[in-house]
């Protein structure tokens, strides 16, 4: 057996968790012996087998019948293994493979039971071997050493005092060993558990990606196990060493699958480093013990790389030396490590072929020693031949101190180990102690051996030898000998560093101990206190530096430690006492209890010692603490512990220094330097902004007396008193009124000189982490939102008296997100609590953190934050109106339940009817709560009063002014000339009564002395006894849990009738409350018109329980408008590109508009063809939407640029010249930064401009009577002088050029140019290309023929607005052109936190007025369904025979707020108190009558002869029967039922399409606003042609605004309409698509270029039956807007309404409206 091969097994492991995490699947198949991988990548491939002496199967559990278990693995190589041991020979078992696949666990195992690897199993055989052994004459020794190689460095794991890294040598003879590296001698197996336990704790490990405990170094356990055999005969005895060498190899591993980084990264180099010398050495080994070169001679290529490597070197023997070696290869079954499994088996398959020669090591101490005196003998000769060799004589009398050890050690040592020991300067044992004595004779030889050449490397020869034949002869009790007394060094360290042992010697720690004194130290981390312990010994314990000339017992560091500091003596009384005294040293800081002691002090258990500045212990005597418990067993623990704050604090007290007295007085003086610093601070400012306010004073004098000199001349010269005529004091109290209480600029003042505390406040907030969210809100007392008394100024009860509109505030809304409520705050509340935030912002960093949590709890209180809230919150209030009590009959309303926001959270069903006095409620079931009669008194001088506090202006509407809008917070109003804006208009709080709303109605109300016999039921002075019954609540949100309603007279808010709560789910049926209150009621007038006109508050509380707030820095404005979807990207509107020719003009202020007009505009980029003439470019229009396009140009041709402008004509308007055309802001991204100065900008040369025909396509029906005005101009552009890469390359795919056109067109009568601008966007190919021709969407799918080159444009729309020049010194000009601070820019504190939020601004009033006109119109929509449901109730009470009642105001459904009914009838329906007899009509309806007169009679569109001066003979009789109409009393009242269209635009009647206008005197029951400029009968309009008549007036200049119109990108509706042309009376098909507010026409579905546009806005929706059938046109409508009028037909009846509903849905509604009506009746008939 001496040639046998290396034994190779592998061994595959279960999956671990991370390949289980990535699913991983197993490659590795095994049969017998047999290993089989599989490729994952190529499954098709044929999988790789390997042979081997052993194939573990150890990836299942061990229920698995092939699992192979670590017994079954230790039993087929550990155990054979360890009886080569026995035999004599040297044994080698190494693991490998990748890092994770189980060579610690294989070689080393765990704890657990059946858990242990080869080393532990073996290492316990092999005692219990020993043990079992009964041969007297067979003694066995047993000696471990333990190392690990990291990093290249061998670190010995068994001795603490070999720190750094061992050397390794190669000696000739034993061959390559680890110098000092420690063998310890064992007798057991708990002694190499232990030692095996300590060094594996010392061993380096550290977490990989591949493996949490992977191991980052090589182990090598080595056992010296020595046989001794006695022979009793011979008196011989006889040696067998063996080595056994078990080596734990580090993974293999690859950095990119471990994530190795640092450190780590340097350790896998290093690693992969022995591992590769290892497989070099393994394949060299291999490759010599082949078949082919077994029988060849040895070349030098034959080099085996031992040296390459540490762990090769030292495994020298192992591999392919004198060893018996086993290789144990752990696999890894995970697809994903398929490449390092394969890599492994390759090198197991490698290392079986390598052969060993291992003898058997028989008695080699003798031959060792003899070999190895022989070499001292020769360095001898060689100590001789270099002249030294006296040295040899110098030592003779360190042989006789030698000798004098004994004789059995004399024979063994040699002299000349001491003479090398003593010329190192060692002294390995204490027989060479004299040599101290001798220190210059050793000197001497040093300077010797010097220039002695080759002497010191033979005197280094000559100590190894030594030292080896010290380690041979050394006897197996001085081994033990020293192995204890490297343990008593071990633990003389540690003691000395203050660590202590278990006196057992068994665990590492601090303890204890029960009866020697001691120290412990206190640090000022409680962590590291009583860590370091420090025996006090019998006799002197010396402290003090490690410096010190003598040892010092106790070494401590510091500047303030002397190197003797002081030393503490215990001594033992005759009682068995023990004593220690502390006696310091001259000059040392040493103080106990705090005091510093001088002198030898007792010291006494508990006592604080401090040593310096730093060093704190405390002194332990265990036993005489145990006696002083003894003598006093209830002694009291002391109330504060002795840690190190105490010693410091006893130390100061001590030392007369009062810690907390200087820091009170250190704080009384910050204190008073920081007061001293606001006084001067506060006084320079107030200096300063009363210096200001002095410069304000004197340049608003300046000012005054630039703008008006003559004021003084004129306020003393009185002026002559100008009479107004009535209609003149009605406007101008319009006027007053109107603009005494706009509130847009002051609203704006607030919000902007607020936004710094509001921003402020939310910092703080976050900082605090309070989960507040500050923001402004306006609010507006209505009746939907009545303002809190707490959020009223002081004067508001005055001030309510005068004001006609409702005030509006502006609050913060406090969003506590933490507790989910919401309160409201004035601004000088939130400054209050703001001065409170920065206090406690300013506390916080003092306040200890479990104090400011309590303050997080605490809601109300001492927080700022945080305000009570109460458990109910208001869901939203309900308006029923009792109008059914005049009659009287029962109603059930079902009205929606809407919050202050507007929003409708639910609905609420109600039942009001009057009852005797006697009569009980119905039976709605088992829960009716039926609640007894309640009294209450309406007093007319205290609804009077309320009446004029809510409704002051209800008097001015009965004089003839119009009943305005009763809130103003923002508006168009400073550019509309006739009229208020429909954002202006917001209804009033109150509701109007009857005689408000018809004033000029012939049902006039009944007077006050009728009244009485009027309403039997009602008779002044009478109890009258209704009944309110509150039914269900409907649709409420699960959000709020409890609901109850409460409900009250408006004017009685003091007095309110309760619900009982119900619980809420959000599903299921209706809650229902069925609580029944009979109401009795005297009867008074202010009763009577309460019930005319004013409803009943029903408010609904819930239980909210939800927190919907987002988080602080998400929500920036939560908008107040409904969400909406997502729509394609437009183009950024961009501001004009400054003008390079024109002088800067300053921008007059523009007045009120003078007309305005819609603007269609060409694009058109032109390039130079072959044939010499410019061809627009093609324009691709795929992207959709209206008025974009991108054109396709080609690089390097010259192009011009082409405008077109289309309009109707207008007198107005009139183009003079192109002043000049610049295009500039070269980018490839939509969006332009306007702030930078674009150096690109080119003013392009202008060719030509004038007026022109248009094209055929051009040209529509609309220009065949009236034809549009087209204006063109035409620019030349070098694309190459902007000099700009962007234009002068083809440009890259996917990539777009975006440029800004601006155009200069003077106009006359204008002050200054108008401006054009427009976004192009472009994309350049190179010269050569061919571009298809223009594309669209609705190319793709559309039907139909159109030219290309027509399409080959860009079309843009705009606003062209004309304003008057406004008055330079006018209050209201100098009002806007004021400016406020706006603060919300100033930086606060804290505001990168907010993660881009912004306080409010100019945006909170526009959404808070749409708000109002959303409330406004709510309100509206509640009267109109009361009053329709009490109209359909008095016609069914009519239908069944009942009291005949019907209501006086006429049906008129052109009125918008018809709310209630007006006054009562009379029972027999006779109406009471008109003002006028029956057969007189009123103006009113002779307005009506005229107007459908209008209607029945018109012709659209009819050409009248280009004069425009005679009258046609239809109209004549039109006017004829219109006045006749006016003049007879005998016809009936009309227009109580016909349609007309909505009130929002002008009438289709007036004319505005005819040369004549026809209008009646204009009287009207309702104004929206006073008309500044009253239209005269018979007046004649202009003729809308470009040459009409000048009508001699002053020229006027006038400021002109183009205003680019953004595309809606929400399409109403879109297909082909009939159009009827004026001349043939024909119909033209076009295709048309509604954008609100812009209807764009194209020629047909195909068309990509919009031909002609109308704005919805400015016109008019009017449909009629009669016409329809007058005119034989079914499907029809007609469009009339200030130019013309247009007729529409559609291909269905549903087209047609479909339409309608996208041209005007309100008028579409009233239609729908109708016809249901009209079907209801037909039913009922």
């Amino acid at each position: 057996m001496a040639g046998a091969s290396v034994k190779v097994a592998v061994r595959v492991r279960p999956f671990n968790s991370r390949e289980m995490s990535r699913e991983s699947k197993c490659i590795i198949q095994m049969s017998g012996s047999t290993t089989t991988i599989l490729n994952p990548k190529q499954p098709k491939e044929t999988p790789k087998s390997f042979s081997f002496d052993y194939s573990y199967w150890s990836h299942t559990t061990p229920a698995d019948i092939n699992y192979a278990s670590q017994k079954q693995v230790y039993r087929d190589i550990g155990e054979e293994m360890l009886q080569h041991a026995f035999e004599g020979y040297n044994v080698c078992i190494f693991a490998y493979g990748q890092t994770g696949a189980g060579k610690s666990y294989t070689m080393m195992g765990k704890q657990e039971k059946d858990q242990q690897g080869i080393i532990p199993q073996l290492c316990e055989d092999l005692f219990s071997r020993i043990n079992d052994t009964t041969n007297d004459n067979m003694s066995y020794s047993v000696e471990v050493s333990y190392m690990e190689i990291y990093c290249e460095r061998v670190r010995d794991l068994l001795n603490p005092k070999n720190k750094g890294n061992l050397r390794v040598r190669e000696h000739p003879l034993m061959g390559p060993y680890v110098e000092d590296l420690s063998k310890l001698a064992v007798t057991s197996y708990n002694d190499i558990q232990d030692l095996m336990d300590s060094g594996n704790k010392a061993r380096t490990v550290a977490a990989t990606n591949m493996n949490e405990t992977s191991s980052r170094s090589h182990a090598v356990f080595n056992i010296i196990f020595t046989q001794k055999r006695h022979d009793a005969e011979t008196d011989i005895t006889t040696e067998k060493v063996s080595k056994i060498s078990l080596v734990d190899l580090a993974g293999s591993e690859r950095a990119d699958s471990t994530g190795a980084k640092g450190t780590r990264l340097k350790e896998g180099a290093n690693i992969n480093k022995s591992l590769t010398t290892l497989g070099k050495v393994i394949s060299a080994l291999a490759e010599m013990d082949s078949g082919p070169n077994k029988n060849k001679k040895k070349k030098k290529t034959d080099f085996i790389p031992y040296r390459d490597s540490v762990l090769t070197w030292l495994l020298r023997e192992n591999l392919g030396g004198n060893s018996r070696t086993a290789m144990v290869a752990a696999l890894s079954p995970a697809d994903i490590n398929y490449d390092e499994t394969l890599s492994t088996l390759r090198y197991a398959d490698r290392a079986k072929q390598i052969r060993c020669n291992a003898v058997i090591n028989e008695d080699p101490n003798n031959k060792l020693i003899r070999e190895l005196k022989d070499e001292v003998a020769r360095l001898r000769d060689l100590l001789y031949a270099q002249g030294l060799g006296d040295i040899i004589d110098n030592v003779s009398d360190f042989e006789n101190n030698n000798d004098a050890r004994g004789a059995e050690l004399s024979h063994r040592h040699d002299n000349l180990s001491t003479v090398t020991n003593a010329i190192a300067g060692i002294s390995p044992s204490s027989s060479l102690s004299a040599l101290s004595s001798r220190a210059a004779s050793v000197a001497s030889l040093h300077e010797r051996i010097m220039f002695a050449p080759g002497s010191e490397e033979a005197i280094e020869r000559l100590k190894e030898t030594e030292k080896i034949i010290a380690e041979l002869n050394e006897t197996w009790e001085e081994k033990l000998r020293r192995t204890e007394a490297i343990r008593m060094e071990r633990e003389a360290l540690l003691a000395e560093m203050g660590v202590a042992m278990r006196e057992d010697g068994g665990t590492l720690g601090v303890f204890s101990p029960k009866k020697t004194p001691h120290l412990v130290n206190l640090n000022e981390d409680p962590l590291m206190s009583e860590c370091l312990l420090y025996y006090i010994k019998d006799g002197i314990t010396r402290v003090g530096r490690e410096d010190a000339e003598k040892r010092q017992d106790i070494v401590l560091s510091g500047h303030f430690i002397k190197e003797e500091h002081c030393l503490f003596r215990s001594d033992t009384k005759t009682g068995g006492e023990v004593i220690v005294t502390l006696e310091p040293c001259e000059g040392a800081d040493t103080y106990v209890n705090g005091k510093k002691v001088t002198e030898p002090s007792i010291l006494r258990s508990g006592n604080r010692i401090i040593m310096g500045k730093s060093h704190v212990f405390r002194f332990n005597h265990p036993e005489q603490a145990r006696q002083e418990r003894e003598r006093t067993p209830c002694a009291e623990t002391p109330a504060e512990p002795v840690d190190w704050a105490f010693a410091q604090r006893e130390l100061l007290e001590k030392q007369g220094i009062d810690m907390k007295q200087e820091m009170e007085q250190r704080l009384q003086e910050l204190e008073d330097q920081y007061r001293k610093e606001r006084e001067e601070a506060n006084y320079l400012l107030e200096q300063q902004r009363l210096d200001y306010e002095s410069k304000l004073e004197a340049l608003q004098k300046q000012m005054d007396s630039r703008y008006y000199p003559e004021a003084n001349e004129e306020e003393e010269e009185p002026e002559d008193e100008v009479q107004w005529t009535e209609r003149e004091f009605e406007l101008a109290l319009w006027a007053f009124r109107k603009w005494k209480w706009y509130q847009f600029t002051s609203l704006r003042d607030l919000l902007w000189g607020n936004a710094i505390f509001l921003k402020e406040a939310n910092a703080i907030s976050v900082e605090l982490k309070k989960k507040v969210q500050f923001q402004f809100v306006l609010l507006t007392d209505t009746l939907y939102s009545p303002l809190p008394p707490d959020l009223l100024p002081p004067d508001a009860a005055k001030d309510r008296e005068k004001r006609p509109f409702p005030r509006t505030i502006v609050a913060v809304e406090v969003q506590d997100q933490k507790n989910g409520a919401t309160h409201y705050w004035t601004l000088e509340k939130l400054r209050q609590r703001l001065d409170l935030m920065r206090e406690m912002y300013d506390r916080a960093a003092e306040v200890p953190s479990s104090v400011i949590e309590d303050c997080d709890n605490v809601v109300t209180g001492g927080d700022p934050f945080y305000d009570r809230f109460p458990w109910f919150r208001l869901v939203g209030r309900a308006f029923v109106y009792l109008s059914n009590l005049l009659y009287p009959v029962p109603l059930v309303h079902r009205v929606a339940i809407v919050s202050e926001k507007g929003e409708v959270k639910g609905f609420l069903r109600v039942a009001v009817q009057a009852i005797s006095a006697d009569e009980e409620a119905p039976d709605y079931g088992s829960g009716v709560r039926q609640s007894g009669t309640a009294k209450i008194s309406f007093d007319d001088q205290h609804f009077e009063k309320f009446q004029s506090e809510s409704c002051p202006a209800v008097g001015m509407s009965r004089s003839g002014t119009s009943q305005e809008e009763l809130r103003i917070v923002e508006g168009q109003g400073q550019v509309s000339d006739v009229g208020p804006s429909a954002d202006e208009v917001n209804n009033n709080t109150c509701a109007v009564t009857p005689e408000d709303l018809l004033l000029d109605s012939p049902e006039k109300p009944a007077p006050d002395g009728q009244l009485e016999t009027a309403l039997d039921h009602l008779k002044l002075g009478s109890i009258f006894t209704f009944r309110v019954t509150v039914l269900q609540a409907s649709s409420i949100s699960a959000e709020y849990a409890d609901i109850f309603c409460q409900f009250n007279f408006i004017h009685r808010h003091d007095e309110a009738f309760s619900t009982e709560p119900l619980k809420n789910t959000g599903r299921g049926p209706p809650l229902g409350f069925y609580h029944v209150q009979n109401i009795a009621v005297e009867v008074t007038k202010s009763f009577i018109e309460y019930i005319k006109s004013q409803p009943i508050v029903f408010e609904v509380f819930g239980h909210y329980q939800q927190h919907p707030f987002p988080p602080l820095c998400k929500d920036v404005l939560s908008p107040l408008r409904p969400s909406r979807r997502h729509f394609p990207r437009v183009m950024p509107l961009s501001k004009p590109v400054p003008a390079t020719k024109l002088s800067t003009m300053t921008r007059p202020s523009a007045g009120p508009c003078q007309c305005k007009y819609d603007l269609m505009v060409f694009f058109e980029i032109c390039e130079l063809e072959a044939n010499g003439d410019y061809i627009p470019a093609v324009v691709d229009h795929r992207g959709g939407m209206p008025c974009h396009g991108t054109f396709l140009l080609h690089q390097g041709i010259q192009r011009r640029i082409t405008v077109t402008l289309v309009h109707e004509t207008g007198s107005l308007i009139r183009w003079k010249e192109v002043r000049e055309l610049v295009v500039g802001r070269i980018r490839n991204t939509p969006e332009a930064d306007e702030s930078l100065i674009d150096p690109n900008i080119l003013s392009l040369n202008i060719l030509s401009s004038g007026y022109i025909n248009p094209s055929q396509d051009d040209r529509q029906f609309l220009d065949s009577d009236m034809p549009r005005t087209f204006y063109q101009f035409e620019t030349a552009w070098d694309s190459s002088m902007h000099n700009s890469l962007l234009l002068n390359r083809v440009t890259p795919y996917r990539e777009k050029i975006y440029i800004t056109l601006s155009a200069y067109i003077e106009m006359e009568n204008c002050t200054q140019p108008a401006v054009i601008t427009k976004d192009f966007c472009m994309v350049f190919y190179s010269r050569d290309a061919k571009l298809p021709a223009s594309r669209s969407i609705r190319n793709l799918f559309g039907s139909g023929s159109l030219r290309a080159s027509e399409s080959n444009r860009v079309t843009g729309v705009y606003e062209l607005s004309l304003c008057r020049m406004a008055d330079a010194g006018s209050p209201g000009m100098q009002r806007r052109r004021r400016r406020v601070l706006d603060t919300s820019v100033a930086y606060v504190r804290g505001e990168e936190n907010l993660a881009g939020w912004r306080p409010r601004s100019d945006s909170l009033i526009l959404d808070h007025q749409w708000e109002l006109e959303k409330l406004s119109l709510l309100q509206e929509v509640e009267k109109t369904r009361h009053y329709l449901l009490l109209r359909e109730k008095l016609e069914m009470t009519q239908r069944l025979g009942l009291e005949t009642l019907s209501p006086c105001s006429s049906e008129d459904s052109e009125s918008r707020s018809t709310s209630c009914v007006s006054s009562p009838l009379s029972v027999d329906g006779a109406p009471e108190g008109r003002t006028s007899p029956p057969e007189t009509p009123s103006e009113r309806q002779k307005e009506l009558a005229v107007k459908c007169l209008r209607l029945l009679t018109h012709t659209f569109n009819r050409e009248y002869s280009h004069s425009h001066v005679c009258i046609s003979a239809s109209e004549s009789k039109l006017s004829e029967m219109s006045m006749t109409l006016m003049r007879d009393p005998s016809m009936p009242a009309l227009g109580v039922t016909t349609l007309t269209p909505s009130s929002t635009c002008p009438s289709l009647v007036e004319g505005r399409y005819n040369a004549v206008e026809v209008r009646p005197p204009q009287v009207s029951s309702r104004v929206e606003s006073p008309d500044l400029e009253p239209a005269v009968e018979g007046e004649q309009k202009k003729s809308p042609s470009r040459c009409p008549e000048e009508e001699k007036e002053p020229q006027r200049l006038l400021v002109p605004d183009i205003q680019e119109i953004r595309v809606s990108p929400i399409v109403s509706k879109k297909g082909y309409l009939q159009f009827m042309e004026p001349h043939t009376n024909g119909w033209v098909k076009r295709f048309v698509v509604v954008r609100r507010p812009y209807v764009y026409i194209y020629n047909s579905d195909k068309d990509a270029v919009e031909r002609a546009i109308l704005n919805l806005s400015k016109a008019q929706v009017e449909y009629s039956e009669d016409q329809q059938a007058m005119l034989k046109t079914p499907n029809t409508f007609a469009v009339c807007t200030e130019h013309r009028g247009i007729l529409l037909q559609a291909s269905s009846d549903k087209d047609m309404h479909d339409w309608l509903y996208a041209f005007n849905p309100l008028l579409a509604g009233s239609i729908r409206s109708k016809l249901s009506r009209r079907r209801t009746a037909q039913m009922r008939i």
